[in-house]
């Protein structure tokens, strides 16, 4: 458990630190967030606020899971997990999409980044390369990071793909999530915030899969999963990085994550829910996120088919914004609906356990 502390502890620490002396760094190069002009007319005053914050969220991820490990030494611990490598580097590859599309945004002043093509390029190399990787690296056991079957609390044994399926459905799992986190991050301190219960619940989960790996105590309703410690410790180390970047970045904010951060927390929960064996269940844990890039969605459909909208402005947080709801009402009320969806997340987790076990 201190392993698991410690990350969050050092997370925090370093987020919390860094993240003011980039607010210093990039005002004074006028490195400002651009605002699209057909959003909110209260967001034109935004224009300017520093963005690309998500490099202190990232910092603090690494940090947290690094420092952890050197704190805790040999104290009955292993080294550096394949599993956890694999989602930070993931979300690290993804963090350096976004830094491309917000620099690119900071160059030509305008908010348009990379091209929807430049962007799913480099969203759909990262995903490949971490789901080919994550069908490597087995453990005695033969557990490897990832497996081939579907998952909801684990594995559906019932459903297995080949490779081509599994790399499919990786590249689905990816360009979906850091979407949905990405348009969620619309509001101050709204995605960081969300994030912060999406992965606080994990940290539950994956210590519970640890304490009932069957490794290391094989019984009716154990996981297989390979170094669930390791990605407890990714989870804590994301927690502490999105509080310490969200203290800055609560209303009114004084830096923006960027898409460097949306992308990179994006890859990260998608990374989760591959090596945890729950891609089901980050749906409901996450279903804030969810509900944001189908709001999206279904604003394009019914436009397209009707004519009319079906939201004053999608994603739906803008809807509720022009329907004279404060910003601050909308982002405490979306971050309760954030816990909801976690804490029934963790319900639906262990009733399966109590299932199982009977």
């Amino acid at each position: 458990m201190k392993q698991i502390l410690f990350s969050a502890m050092i997370a925090l620490a370093v987020s919390i630190m860094v993240t003011p002396f980039l607010i210093q760094a990039f005002a004074t190069r006028n490195f400002g967030q651009e605002i699209r002009v057909d959003g909110p007319a209260s967001h034109q005053a935004k224009r300017g606020t520093p963005t690309m914050g998500g490099i202190a969220i990232i910092a603090g991820l690494w940090a947290g899971y690094l420092g952890a490990h050197l704190l805790v030494g040999d104290d009955g611990v292993e080294g550096l997990s394949a599993s956890a490598l694999l989602v930070l580097g993931l979300a690290t590859a993804l963090g350096v999409v976004g830094f491309l599309d917000d620099s690119i945004k900071l160059r030509k002043q305008r908010n348009l980044g990379l091209t929807a093509t430049g962007k799913y390029v480099g969203q759909l190399s990262a995903a490949v390369l971490f789901g080919v990787l994550a069908l490597r690296f087995p453990d005695s056991t033969g557990l490897t990071p990832a497996s081939r079957h579907l998952s909801y609390v684990r594995d559906i044994t019932t459903v297995s793909l080949g490779l081509i399926a599994f790399l499919l459905v990786v590249c689905f799992l990816v360009v979906a999530w850091s979407n949905a986190v990405n348009i969620t991050d619309g509001l101050d301190g709204l995605a960081a915030g969300s994030m912060s219960f999406a992965l606080g619940a994990y940290v539950i989960v994956t210590f519970w899969q640890y304490t009932n790996a069957c490794s290391t105590a094989p019984a009716v309703g154990c996981y297989e999963v390979r170094d669930p410690l390791d990605l407890a410790m990714v989870c804590a180390s994301g927690v502490g990085a999105c509080i310490g970047f969200l203290w800055w970045n609560a209303a009114p904010a004084k830096i923006f994550m960027g898409d460097t951060g949306s992308l990179a927390l994006g890859g990260l929960l998608a990374g989760l829910s591959i090596t945890t064996r729950t891609e089901v269940l980050m749906a409901v844990v996450g279903a804030l996120f969810c509900a944001e890039i189908l709001s999206v969605l279904l604003q394009i459909v019914v436009f397209r088919t009707t004519n009319r909208r079906f939201f004053k402005m999608a994603p739906f947080h803008h809807h509720f914004e022009l329907s004279n709801w404060a910003e601050t009402t909308v982002i405490i009320r979306f971050w309760l609906l954030a816990g909801i969806a976690a804490a029934l997340g963790l319900i639906l987790f262990y009733g399966e356990y109590l299932a199982v076990v009977g």
